[in-house]
Protein backbone atom coordinates (compact mmCIF):
# COMPACT_ATOMS: atom_id res chain seq x y z
CA UNK A 1 0.00 0.00 0.00
CA UNK A 2 1.40 3.42 -0.90
CA UNK A 3 1.35 6.07 1.83
CA UNK A 4 0.08 9.57 1.20
CA UNK A 5 -1.07 12.83 2.75
CA UNK A 6 -3.97 14.92 1.37
CA UNK A 7 -1.48 17.48 0.03
CA UNK A 8 0.83 14.98 -1.67
CA UNK A 9 0.74 12.19 -4.19
CA UNK A 10 1.16 8.54 -3.11
CA UNK A 11 4.62 7.19 -2.43
CA UNK A 12 5.48 3.59 -3.41
CA UNK A 13 5.92 1.46 -0.31
CA UNK A 14 9.54 0.79 -1.26
CA UNK A 15 10.24 4.54 -1.54
CA UNK A 16 11.37 4.28 -5.16
CA UNK A 17 11.76 7.47 -7.18
CA UNK A 18 10.79 8.21 -10.80
CA UNK A 19 13.62 7.39 -13.26
CA UNK A 20 13.76 11.01 -14.40
CA UNK A 21 14.53 12.13 -10.84
CA UNK A 22 17.40 9.67 -10.56
CA UNK A 23 18.78 10.42 -14.02
CA UNK A 24 20.52 13.57 -12.82
CA UNK A 25 21.43 12.36 -9.33
CA UNK A 26 25.11 12.99 -8.74
CA UNK A 27 25.22 16.19 -10.78
CA UNK A 28 24.38 18.40 -7.80
CA UNK A 29 25.64 18.61 -4.22
CA UNK A 30 24.20 15.81 -2.09
CA UNK A 31 23.55 16.12 1.62
CA UNK A 32 21.99 14.05 4.36
CA UNK A 33 19.90 15.71 7.05
CA UNK A 34 19.23 13.67 10.20
CA UNK A 35 16.36 14.82 12.40
CA UNK A 36 16.62 14.01 16.10
CA UNK A 37 13.12 14.65 17.54
CA UNK A 38 13.98 14.62 21.25
CA UNK A 39 14.19 17.54 23.70
CA UNK A 40 14.52 17.57 27.48
CA UNK A 41 11.98 20.42 27.69
CA UNK A 42 9.98 22.40 25.14
CA UNK A 43 10.99 26.01 24.48
CA UNK A 44 8.02 28.35 24.43
CA UNK A 45 8.65 29.66 20.91
CA UNK A 46 9.36 26.31 19.21
CA UNK A 47 6.95 24.61 16.80
CA UNK A 48 9.43 22.04 15.42
CA UNK A 49 8.56 18.35 15.25
CA UNK A 50 10.05 17.53 18.65
CA UNK A 51 8.95 15.59 21.73
CA UNK A 52 9.81 15.61 25.41
CA UNK A 53 9.91 12.35 27.39
CA UNK A 54 6.52 13.14 28.94
CA UNK A 55 4.95 13.66 25.53
CA UNK A 56 6.28 10.38 24.14
CA UNK A 57 5.74 8.14 27.15
CA UNK A 58 6.76 4.64 26.10
CA UNK A 59 5.77 5.09 22.46
CA UNK A 60 9.30 5.75 21.23
CA UNK A 61 12.84 6.18 22.53
CA UNK A 62 16.29 7.19 21.29
CA UNK A 63 17.04 3.50 20.75
CA UNK A 64 13.96 2.89 18.60
CA UNK A 65 14.68 6.10 16.69
CA UNK A 66 18.28 5.04 16.06
CA UNK A 67 17.30 1.63 14.72
CA UNK A 68 14.73 3.26 12.43
CA UNK A 69 17.26 5.86 11.22
CA UNK A 70 19.70 3.06 10.36
CA UNK A 71 16.96 1.32 8.37
CA UNK A 72 16.07 4.51 6.52
CA UNK A 73 19.71 5.00 5.52
CA UNK A 74 19.72 1.47 4.12
CA UNK A 75 16.53 2.33 2.23
CA UNK A 76 18.17 5.50 0.87
CA UNK A 77 21.13 3.49 -0.42
CA UNK A 78 18.77 1.08 -2.19
CA UNK A 79 16.66 3.84 -3.75
CA UNK A 80 19.56 6.02 -4.88
CA UNK A 81 21.88 3.26 -6.01
CA UNK A 82 25.41 4.13 -7.02
CA UNK A 83 25.82 7.87 -7.27
CA UNK A 84 27.92 10.51 -5.63
CA UNK A 85 28.91 10.08 -2.00
CA UNK A 86 27.52 12.40 0.66
CA UNK A 87 29.06 15.88 0.51
CA UNK A 88 27.51 17.20 3.72
CA UNK A 89 25.79 15.83 6.81
CA UNK A 90 23.69 17.92 9.18
CA UNK A 91 22.26 16.44 12.37
CA UNK A 92 19.52 18.72 13.68
CA UNK A 93 16.51 18.69 15.93
CA UNK A 94 15.38 18.75 18.54
CA UNK A 95 18.47 18.30 20.63
CA UNK A 96 20.98 15.95 18.96
CA UNK A 97 23.43 16.37 21.84
CA UNK A 98 20.97 14.51 24.11
CA UNK A 99 21.95 11.35 22.22
CA UNK A 100 25.54 11.66 23.40
CA UNK A 101 28.68 11.70 21.31
CA UNK A 102 28.95 7.93 20.93
CA UNK A 103 25.51 7.63 19.35
CA UNK A 104 26.11 10.62 17.08
CA UNK A 105 29.37 9.08 15.88
CA UNK A 106 27.53 5.80 15.34
CA UNK A 107 24.97 7.56 13.12
CA UNK A 108 27.77 9.08 11.06
CA UNK A 109 29.24 5.60 10.67
CA UNK A 110 25.93 4.33 9.28
CA UNK A 111 25.92 7.14 6.71
CA UNK A 112 29.49 6.29 5.73
CA UNK A 113 28.69 2.59 5.42
CA UNK A 114 25.44 2.94 3.44
CA UNK A 115 25.85 6.00 1.22
CA UNK A 116 29.54 6.81 1.47
CA UNK A 117 31.19 10.06 2.58
CA UNK A 118 33.21 12.34 0.34
CA UNK A 119 36.80 12.76 1.58
CA UNK A 120 36.19 16.44 2.33
CA UNK A 121 32.65 16.02 3.68
CA UNK A 122 31.34 18.69 6.02
CA UNK A 123 29.72 17.02 9.04
CA UNK A 124 27.69 19.21 11.40
CA UNK A 125 25.63 18.60 14.49
CA UNK A 126 23.46 21.01 16.39
CA UNK A 127 23.83 20.99 20.16
CA UNK A 128 22.27 22.70 23.13
CA UNK A 129 24.87 24.17 25.47
CA UNK A 130 23.47 22.48 28.59
CA UNK A 131 24.00 18.99 27.13
CA UNK A 132 27.63 19.41 26.04
CA UNK A 133 31.03 19.10 27.71
CA UNK A 134 34.71 19.05 26.70
CA UNK A 135 34.57 15.24 26.58
CA UNK A 136 31.51 15.42 24.30
CA UNK A 137 33.33 17.66 21.83
CA UNK A 138 36.53 15.63 21.96
CA UNK A 139 34.61 12.46 21.06
CA UNK A 140 32.69 14.17 18.25
CA UNK A 141 35.84 15.57 16.69
CA UNK A 142 37.64 12.24 16.92
CA UNK A 143 34.59 10.56 15.37
CA UNK A 144 34.60 12.65 12.20
CA UNK A 145 32.43 15.70 12.90
CA UNK A 146 33.84 18.92 11.47
CA UNK A 147 31.35 21.58 12.56
CA UNK A 148 29.15 22.36 15.56
CA UNK A 149 26.12 24.67 15.73
CA UNK A 150 25.12 25.80 19.23
CA UNK A 151 21.80 27.33 20.26
CA UNK A 152 22.60 30.52 22.18
CA UNK A 153 19.61 32.81 21.39
CA UNK A 154 20.78 35.55 23.80
CA UNK A 155 23.25 36.46 26.52
CA UNK A 156 20.52 38.22 28.52
CA UNK A 157 19.01 36.18 31.33
CA UNK A 158 15.55 37.79 31.07
CA UNK A 159 15.43 37.15 27.31
CA UNK A 160 16.30 33.48 27.81
CA UNK A 161 13.53 33.29 30.40
CA UNK A 162 10.92 34.61 27.95
CA UNK A 163 12.08 32.01 25.42
CA UNK A 164 12.02 29.24 28.06
CA UNK A 165 15.66 28.43 27.41
CA UNK A 166 17.23 26.38 30.18
CA UNK A 167 20.93 27.24 29.88
CA UNK A 168 22.60 30.07 31.79
CA UNK A 169 23.61 33.22 29.86
CA UNK A 170 27.29 32.30 29.69
CA UNK A 171 26.97 28.60 28.96
CA UNK A 172 26.64 28.91 25.17
CA UNK A 173 29.85 30.86 24.71
CA UNK A 174 31.67 28.57 27.15
CA UNK A 175 30.46 25.63 25.08
CA UNK A 176 31.75 27.30 21.92
CA UNK A 177 35.18 27.69 23.50
CA UNK A 178 35.16 24.02 24.50
CA UNK A 179 34.38 23.05 20.91
CA UNK A 180 37.24 25.19 19.64
CA UNK A 181 39.58 23.64 22.19
CA UNK A 182 38.56 20.18 20.96
CA UNK A 183 39.78 21.09 17.47
CA UNK A 184 36.63 22.34 15.77
CA UNK A 185 37.62 25.08 13.34
CA UNK A 186 34.02 25.80 12.45
CA UNK A 187 31.64 26.71 15.27
CA UNK A 188 28.31 28.50 14.89
CA UNK A 189 26.25 30.31 17.49
CA UNK A 190 22.51 30.84 16.86
CA UNK A 191 20.85 34.07 17.99
CA UNK A 192 17.20 35.14 18.11
CA UNK A 193 16.45 38.86 18.06
CA UNK A 194 13.26 40.78 18.76
CA UNK A 195 12.14 38.84 21.83
CA UNK A 196 9.67 40.85 23.96
CA UNK A 197 11.67 42.70 26.59
CA UNK A 198 14.93 42.65 24.63
CA UNK A 199 16.69 46.00 24.23
CA UNK A 200 19.38 47.21 21.83
CA UNK A 201 21.83 46.94 24.71
CA UNK A 202 20.84 43.30 25.26
CA UNK A 203 21.49 42.47 21.60
CA UNK A 204 24.82 44.29 21.58
CA UNK A 205 25.89 42.39 24.70
CA UNK A 206 24.96 39.12 23.02
CA UNK A 207 26.96 40.05 19.93
CA UNK A 208 29.96 41.05 22.03
CA UNK A 209 29.83 37.65 23.73
CA UNK A 210 29.62 35.88 20.36
CA UNK A 211 32.64 37.70 18.97
CA UNK A 212 34.68 37.11 22.14
CA UNK A 213 33.90 33.38 21.96
CA UNK A 214 36.01 33.14 18.80
CA UNK A 215 33.41 31.48 16.56
CA UNK A 216 33.60 31.78 12.78
CA UNK A 217 29.86 31.69 12.02
CA UNK A 218 26.72 33.37 13.36
CA UNK A 219 23.09 32.69 12.50
CA UNK A 220 20.50 35.23 13.63
CA UNK A 221 16.76 34.98 13.19
CA UNK A 222 13.92 37.35 13.99
CA UNK A 223 11.55 35.91 16.56
CA UNK A 224 8.40 34.54 14.93
CA UNK A 225 5.39 33.81 17.10
CA UNK A 226 4.18 30.47 15.74
CA UNK A 227 0.58 29.36 16.21
CA UNK A 228 0.12 26.65 18.82
CA UNK A 229 3.20 27.52 20.87
CA UNK A 230 3.29 28.61 24.50
CA UNK A 231 4.67 31.96 23.37
CA UNK A 232 1.70 32.48 21.04
CA UNK A 233 -0.68 31.83 23.93
CA UNK A 234 1.12 34.40 26.09
CA UNK A 235 0.95 37.00 23.31
CA UNK A 236 -2.74 36.24 22.68
CA UNK A 237 -3.53 36.69 26.39
CA UNK A 238 -1.70 40.02 26.40
CA UNK A 239 1.01 38.82 28.79
CA UNK A 240 3.65 39.71 26.20
CA UNK A 241 3.64 42.15 23.26
CA UNK A 242 3.98 40.76 19.74
CA UNK A 243 7.31 41.48 18.03
CA UNK A 244 7.25 44.82 16.23
CA UNK A 245 8.31 44.80 12.56
CA UNK A 246 10.07 48.17 12.79
CA UNK A 247 11.99 47.03 15.86
CA UNK A 248 12.97 43.79 14.13
CA UNK A 249 14.29 45.74 11.12
CA UNK A 250 16.30 48.08 13.34
CA UNK A 251 17.73 45.11 15.27
CA UNK A 252 18.75 43.41 12.02
CA UNK A 253 20.63 46.53 10.93
CA UNK A 254 22.29 46.79 14.35
CA UNK A 255 23.29 43.14 14.16
CA UNK A 256 24.62 43.44 10.60
CA UNK A 257 26.65 46.58 11.42
CA UNK A 258 28.15 45.00 14.54
CA UNK A 259 29.11 41.74 12.88
CA UNK A 260 30.55 43.54 9.86
CA UNK A 261 32.80 45.63 12.12
CA UNK A 262 33.92 42.41 13.81
CA UNK A 263 35.05 40.92 10.49
CA UNK A 264 31.97 38.87 9.56
CA UNK A 265 30.31 39.07 6.17
CA UNK A 266 26.75 38.11 5.35
CA UNK A 267 26.42 35.28 2.84
CA UNK A 268 22.73 34.52 3.36
CA UNK A 269 20.03 36.78 4.75
CA UNK A 270 20.27 35.27 8.26
CA UNK A 271 23.86 33.98 8.23
CA UNK A 272 27.28 35.57 8.63
CA UNK A 273 30.73 33.96 8.33
CA UNK A 274 34.12 35.25 9.47
CA UNK A 275 35.73 36.70 6.35
CA UNK A 276 39.28 35.85 7.40
CA UNK A 277 38.32 32.18 7.76
CA UNK A 278 37.56 31.92 4.04
CA UNK A 279 34.76 30.06 2.31
CA UNK A 280 35.11 27.12 4.71
CA UNK A 281 33.37 29.11 7.42
CA UNK A 282 30.14 29.09 5.41
CA UNK A 283 27.79 26.18 6.05
CA UNK A 284 28.08 24.04 2.92
CA UNK A 285 25.07 21.95 3.89
CA UNK A 286 22.73 24.93 3.95
CA UNK A 287 24.32 26.29 0.78
CA UNK A 288 23.28 22.99 -0.81
CA UNK A 289 19.66 23.77 0.02
CA UNK A 290 19.91 27.33 -1.28
CA UNK A 291 21.62 26.28 -4.52
CA UNK A 292 19.07 23.62 -5.49
CA UNK A 293 21.05 20.58 -4.39
CA UNK A 294 19.75 17.14 -3.47
CA UNK A 295 19.35 15.84 0.05
CA UNK A 296 17.83 12.91 1.90
CA UNK A 297 16.13 13.75 5.18
CA UNK A 298 16.33 10.95 7.75
CA UNK A 299 13.99 10.90 10.73
CA UNK A 300 10.38 11.65 11.67
CA UNK A 301 9.03 14.66 9.83
CA UNK A 302 12.20 15.12 7.76
CA UNK A 303 11.91 16.46 4.21
CA UNK A 304 13.93 15.28 1.21
CA UNK A 305 14.55 16.42 -2.36
CA UNK A 306 16.10 14.57 -5.29
CA UNK A 307 15.87 15.63 -8.92
CA UNK A 308 12.77 17.79 -8.58
CA UNK A 309 10.88 15.33 -6.35
CA UNK A 310 10.18 16.40 -2.77
CA UNK A 311 8.85 14.10 -0.05
CA UNK A 312 8.31 14.21 3.70
CA UNK A 313 8.23 11.59 6.43
CA UNK A 314 5.48 10.86 8.92
CA UNK A 315 5.91 13.00 12.00
CA UNK A 316 5.48 10.77 15.03
CA UNK A 317 8.60 8.79 16.03
CA UNK A 318 6.58 5.65 16.84
CA UNK A 319 4.83 5.65 13.46
CA UNK A 320 8.13 6.38 11.73
CA UNK A 321 9.86 3.44 13.42
CA UNK A 322 6.90 1.15 12.83
CA UNK A 323 6.83 1.69 9.08
CA UNK A 324 10.54 1.02 8.71
CA UNK A 325 10.28 -2.09 10.89
CA UNK A 326 7.71 -3.36 8.38
CA UNK A 327 10.15 -2.75 5.52
CA UNK A 328 8.18 0.23 4.20
CA UNK A 329 9.12 3.78 3.43
CA UNK A 330 8.34 6.28 6.21
CA UNK A 331 7.34 8.86 3.59
CA UNK A 332 3.87 10.30 4.14
CA UNK A 333 3.55 12.00 0.75
CA UNK A 334 5.49 13.64 -2.05
CA UNK A 335 5.22 16.06 -4.94
CA UNK A 336 6.92 16.32 -8.30
CA UNK A 337 7.82 19.94 -8.90
CA UNK A 338 6.76 21.34 -12.24
CA UNK A 339 9.27 23.47 -14.15
CA UNK A 340 7.47 26.65 -13.12
CA UNK A 341 7.57 25.60 -9.45
CA UNK A 342 11.28 24.85 -9.69
CA UNK A 343 11.89 28.34 -11.08
CA UNK A 344 9.95 29.93 -8.21
CA UNK A 345 12.00 27.97 -5.71
CA UNK A 346 15.23 28.92 -7.44
CA UNK A 347 14.39 32.61 -7.22
CA UNK A 348 13.24 32.24 -3.61
CA UNK A 349 16.40 30.48 -2.47
CA UNK A 350 19.20 31.91 -4.60
CA UNK A 351 18.10 35.49 -4.08
CA UNK A 352 18.77 35.03 -0.34
CA UNK A 353 22.51 34.43 -0.81
CA UNK A 354 25.23 37.01 -1.33
CA UNK A 355 25.99 35.93 -4.90
CA UNK A 356 22.36 36.41 -5.85
CA UNK A 357 20.50 35.10 -8.87
CA UNK A 358 21.48 35.14 -12.57
CA UNK A 359 19.21 37.66 -14.27
CA UNK A 360 19.04 35.39 -17.32
CA UNK A 361 16.68 33.00 -15.51
CA UNK A 362 14.06 35.75 -15.15
CA UNK A 363 11.31 36.30 -17.70
CA UNK A 364 11.06 39.63 -19.47
CA UNK A 365 8.50 41.13 -17.09
CA UNK A 366 10.50 39.93 -14.10
CA UNK A 367 13.62 41.61 -15.48
CA UNK A 368 11.70 44.86 -15.62
CA UNK A 369 10.69 44.32 -11.99
CA UNK A 370 14.36 43.72 -11.12
CA UNK A 371 15.31 47.02 -12.75
CA UNK A 372 12.59 48.78 -10.76
CA UNK A 373 13.73 47.10 -7.54
CA UNK A 374 17.26 48.37 -8.17
CA UNK A 375 15.96 51.93 -8.59
CA UNK A 376 14.11 51.50 -5.27
CA UNK A 377 17.30 50.40 -3.50
CA UNK A 378 16.26 46.76 -3.06
CA UNK A 379 18.74 45.25 -5.54
CA UNK A 380 22.36 46.25 -6.14
CA UNK A 381 22.42 48.29 -9.40
CA UNK A 382 26.05 47.46 -10.20
CA UNK A 383 25.50 43.73 -9.71
CA UNK A 384 22.37 43.93 -11.86
CA UNK A 385 24.36 45.52 -14.69
CA UNK A 386 26.75 42.57 -14.38
CA UNK A 387 23.89 40.11 -14.79
CA UNK A 388 23.13 39.20 -11.15
CA UNK A 389 20.17 40.11 -8.94
CA UNK A 390 21.73 40.73 -5.52
CA UNK A 391 19.85 42.10 -2.53
CA UNK A 392 20.97 45.29 -0.83
CA UNK A 393 20.62 45.42 2.94
CA UNK A 394 17.27 47.13 2.54
CA UNK A 395 16.39 44.37 0.10
CA UNK A 396 17.33 41.74 2.67
CA UNK A 397 14.80 43.27 5.05
CA UNK A 398 12.13 43.02 2.34
CA UNK A 399 13.37 39.83 0.63
CA UNK A 400 10.00 38.07 0.54
CA UNK A 401 8.43 41.01 -1.24
CA UNK A 402 11.25 41.18 -3.79
CA UNK A 403 10.81 37.48 -4.53
CA UNK A 404 7.09 37.92 -5.09
CA UNK A 405 7.79 40.65 -7.63
CA UNK A 406 10.30 38.53 -9.54
CA UNK A 407 8.04 35.50 -9.82
CA UNK A 408 4.68 37.21 -10.44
Amino acid sequence: MPSTLPDGEPVPSDGSLPPEALSTFGQRPFGVYVHVPFCATRCGYCDFNTYTPGELGGAASPDSWAEAARRELELAATVLGDGRPVDTVFVGGGTPSLLGADRLVEVLGWIRDTLGLAPDAEVTTEANPESTSPRFFDALRAGGYTRVSLGMQSAARHVLAVLDRQHSPGRATASAREARAAGFEHVNLDLIYGTPGETDRDLLASLDAVVEAGVDHVSAYALIVEDGTALARRVRRGDLPAPDDDVLAARYELLDDTLTRAGFGWYEVSNWALTAAGAGARCRHNLGYWSGGDWWGVGPGAHSHVGGVRWWNVKHPARYAGLLAEGRTPAAGREVLAEADQLVERVLLELRVVDGLPVEVLAGSARAEAEAAAVEGLLDPEALRSGRAVLTRRGRLLADGVVRRLVA
